[in-house]
């Protein structure tokens, strides 16, 4: 078992504050196949076990709370770990609104009744 704090570098907060658990991330298909070029040593460029990971899960696109959840990490670490990939140009970090205008648009009706049956819980 690998502790947190080594996994981040001894950081222990996240560089970017705009990440929430309801932020979509997809890989930059482009970038993530250069990455394994800069080496597989951890280093300034180089990438951990985890941060490959997550390059591969979000190869669909993904929300921070699934990433933590499949990673099996807090919340916190993986903000950190994925605020490196954005840092680095690996990853694509979206507000879930714009996601659901770009498929679309938001569906109000169904917004409604969700907001309507959390009212009844």
């Amino acid at each position: 078992m690998v502790r947190p704090y080594t996994i981040t570098r001894g950081r222990t907060a996240p560089e970017r504050d705009d990440l929430t658990l309801i932020t979509v991330l997809t890989t930059v298909e482009e970038a993530a196949a250069a990455a394994p070029a800069r080496g597989s040593r951890t280093g300034a460029r180089g990438l951990q076990p985890e941060h490959r990971m997550i390059l591969e899960r979000c190869r669909r696109p993904a929300a921070v709370a699934e990433v933590a959840a499949g990673l099996d990490l807090p919340v916190s670490v993986t903000k950190i770990l994925l605020g490196d990939l954005v840092a680095q140009g690996l990853l694509k970090a979206r507000a879930p609104l714009s996601v659901a205008r770009a498929a679309g648009g938001v569906d109000l009706g169904l917004l409604t009744a969700v907001r309507e049956g959390l009212r009844r819980l």
